[in-house]
């Protein structure tokens, strides 16, 4: 299962409400929090509908309408949060973030260390293994093959 992250989703829409309707309008005030909360509620089909109706003034505007609007329709199916959420997923990339910083971040980038692909490939292995607490299960398999 594939999640996009709300954060950056949710970001496409300010990007545009901002670049349609200005930064501090009454209307792009009104617009977007309505749109976020379509989308936190995983109601992209709304989303896509609100978009469409959308009238740029400009040709960037337009143009940046067009990108939003393939964004939303591409990525969909990877956007039913609020479902996500019930059964317990995470639907922001910062939990990911986080833990490539302890697991391999940690491991990899201390002081005067160098590693070709294949080293760095090993350590992350190795490191997963016995942070997951699966160390002495894989030394097991492996003995026994």
């Amino acid at each position: 299962m594939q999640i996009v992250d709300l954060y950056h989703a949710r970001e496409h829409l300010a990007d545009l409400s901002k670049l349609i309707y200005g930064s501090k309008t009454a209307k792009g005030w009104r617009w977007l929090p309505q749109r976020l909360a379509q989308l936190d509620d995983g109601k992209v089909e709304a989303v896509l509908g609100s978009l469409r109706r959308l009238r740029p003034a400009n040709t960037k505007a337009h143009e940046e309408l067009r990108k939003t609007i393939n964004y939303f329709e591409h990525n969909r199916e990877r956007m039913h949060y609020r479902e996500f959420r019930r059964q317990g997923w995470f639907v922001g990339s910062g939990v990911v973030e986080a833990g490539c910083r302890t697991v391999i971040a940690q491991r990899l980038k201390q002081s005067g260390m160098h590693w070709s692909v294949g080293g760095a490939n090993n350590i992350i292995a190795l490191r997963g293994l016995q942070l997951s607490g699966r160390w002495e299960e894989f030394w097991e398999m492996r003995a026994a093959s």
